[in-house]
């Protein structure tokens, strides 16, 4: 048998193509080679299964090899092999109409992943590393004959006779001198490692050295030996493929070290397993999230009949849903080019929708399980539980009722029931139930005081996206406001009819607010005499809360903020006319003491925001010391 011909794509420009705009990516070529060889092996498989193939299987298991000296990479497989017919069939004939008008739409193309695949191009991958490509190939079909096709990376091919003897397919790269570095173990082990570590079939590459136990020695302690081994890169069987009735905790927190040797145990994990309206197997961790939720995402492995894709998993996983870790296996998610991008169409967005119920449904079941444990869980997964109650409208829905707000106390308490605790007690006039929190228990600590002295209870947030759950809340929850505890003066947090009235005539406010703002000399505050309990400190620096929220909300990245991040911090201050440190201030006729009186008390409440710093708590210090 001889034959020579051309490849049937009717132009001499493809294989340029092929080499120059998928180079970026090249080593997906072991992936789609290897991928190839286990649908083969597959296929095999299922026609003795179904009595179709009466011969004998065998060891099915794939090789990978490589040969420095001889510069190439070889993979083989014991699958359904080809005929010749075959191979010019499904070789040959690159699956694609119209050459001329792929070549000209795609000559610009700056990705590899707008090619690949979406015109049946995974065997031609070959081409991105390699300069000659052999196909040595014996059918499964009785009387078969092995034939050998060879192409040298132009459009000519030639099909010859084969002295290949076993069932299956081989495939030797002849590898060209840019892409010499594939041409090494652990280069190459490392993409098996990345592409190939769950394929459902045993790929071996090379050998390894293995300690086995080899008898007792002489004090009856074990001996040992060591022993070259087949490498099986693959495990075969991961757990997602498995039924959840047959894998217990350990089983999971197991592949979880697998996938993550250096991660930290997860909390847990929901297996997803389904099969209509499409196939979704997989298994979701929940790691130990707290407030590093950027550093984690990314976590997500997707594979396609167990061949990794991507870990890149956003348009199908919801955004906040990528604070997950685990593997995801559809073989319903479309993908072109080489498999690594994926399309937003109707079972990308079922998937995704069913995806966010699962998470709901387990964080529910959890919730509703033992709240106690839950609640103990609560510090490492509020964060994520909030960031999806923010972006995903279905999943807030789900979660208002398993979300917890936590007061400084150390109590949990769900949004219902905290609703129902304070509005008794943090009802304005205005018939609006005001929750205030706190996002820094020691610097805020005597303002959560002052509160806890009016029996208002004070809220604990501070994780990095709480300024924008704060904001969501009050979008959501009905006649409700929140306020940081350090907004204004505890009288005034929660405006009321029966408030303090000032002391202090017009006049002499005048003349105090005049005292402070000689003292203080910075237009970044803005003093106001106010009627507050004596008992109240004789001055209190505030942020407005909107102001405040703003800027913290552009520092975490809020969308459109910037404009409140760049403007300079201002602050309210809070002179309390009924304090008797301000009666001795109007007493006192000598200007200068006023004036360091004055300055005094500001710095007190400087010092208890954590606003005094420098030279002016050195010179702090001194006055106080000056005063005793």
């Amino acid at each position: 048998m001889q034959e020579k011909g051309t490849i049937s794509i009717h132009t001499e420009n493809i294989f340029p193509i092929i080499k120059k705009f998928l180079y970026s990516d090249n080593e997906i070529f072991l992936r789609e080679l290897v991928s190839n060889a286990v649908d083969a092996t597959q296929k095999i498989k299922r026609l003795a299964t179904l009595g179709q193939y009466s011969g004998e299987l065998g060891d099915v298991t794939l090789e990978v090899s490589f040969d420095e000296k001889k510069k190439t990479i070889t993979i083989s497989d014991k699958g359904l092999g080809m005929t010749a017919e075959e191979i010019k069939k499904y070789i040959n004939q690159v699956a694609f109409s119209g050459a001329e008008e792929f070549v000209e739409k795609f000559k610009d193309a700056k990705d590899a992943n707008e090619i690949i695949g979406k015109f049946g191009l995974g065997f031609y991958s070959a081409f991105m590393v390699a300069d000659t490509v052999e196909i040595n190939s014996l059918s499964y079909q009785e009387g078969a004959e092995a034939a050998k096709w060879t192409c040298d990376g132009s459009t000519t091919f030639e099909i010859s006779a084969s002295d290949k003897k076993e069932r299956g397919t081989e495939i030797t790269l002849f590898i060209n001198k840019d892409s010499e570095e594939f041409l090494d173990k652990w280069k190459l082990q490392g993409i098996l490692d990345k592409y190939c570590k769950f394929l459902p079939v045993p790929i071996k590459f090379g050998t390894k050295t293995e300690s086995v136990e080899d008898g007792v020695d002489d004090k009856g302690e074990k001996k040992w030996t060591s022993v070259e081994v087949d490498n099986i890169i693959n495990t075969t069987a991961p757990i997602w493929t498995k039924s959840p009735s047959d894998l217990k905790d350990e089983d999971y927190l197991s592949f979880y070290k697998q996938l993550y040797p250096m991660g930290e145990d997860p909390l847990f994990w929901i297996h997803l397993n389904v099969d209509y309206p499409f196939n979704l197997t997989g298994v979701l961790y929940f790691p130990k999230v707290k407030n590093e939720f950027e550093l984690q995402k990314n976590k997500i492995k997707l594979f396609s009949r167990q061949v990794f894709i991507t870990d890149e998993v956003k348009d199908i996983v919801p955004e906040f849903l990528m604070l997950l870790h685990g593997v995801i296996d559809s073989p319903d998610i479309p993908l072109n080019v080489s498999r690594s991008f994926l399309q937003a169409d109707s079972n990308v967005k079922k998937i995704n929708s069913y995806i966010t119920k699962k998470v709901a449904d387990k964080l529910s079941e959890l919730y509703k399980k033992d709240r106690k444990a839950y609640e103990e869980k609560w510090n490492d997964i509020g964060l994520f539980v909030k960031y999806g109650m923010l972006s995903e409208e279905k999943f807030y829905e789900k979660g208002k009722d398993f979300t917890l707000l936590k007061n400084t106390n150390g109590d949990y308490f769900t949004l219902e029931e905290y609703r129902e605790k304070v509005k008794a007690t943090q009802t304005d006039k205005n018939e609006q139930v005001v929750y205030l929190y706190a996002t820094d228990l020691e610097k805020q600590d005597g303002f959560i005081q002052s509160a806890n002295k009016k029996d208002y209870d004070v809220l604990v947030m501070d994780s990095p996206i709480d300024s924008h759950f704060i904001q969501h809340m009050e979008t959501k929850l009905e006649k409700t406001q929140l306020k940081r505890v350090d907004a204004d003066v505890a009288e005034k947090l929660i405006q009321r009819e029966d408030g303090y009235a000032n002391l202090l005539t017009e006049d002499q406010s005048k003349t105090v607010k005049e005292i402070f703002e000689k003292a203080i000399s910075n237009t970044n505050y803005t003093i106001e005499v106010e009627g507050l309990s004596p008992e109240e400190s004789p001055v209190t620096i505030t942020m407005e809360e909107f102001m405040r929220r703003m800027k913290e909300m552009a520092a975490t990245g809020g969308g459109g903020m910037g404009f409140y991040g760049a403007m300079p911090d201002h602050y309210k201050v809070a002179v309390n006319g009924n304090h008797p440190v301000i009666d001795k201030l109007l007493k006192t006729e000598d200007e200068a003491e006023k004036a360091r009186l004055a300055k005094q008390v500001f710095d007190l409440a400087l010092l208890s925001q954590g606003l005094l710093t420098g030279k002016d708590l050195t010179a702090f210090v001194k006055r106080s010391v000056e005063l005793i």
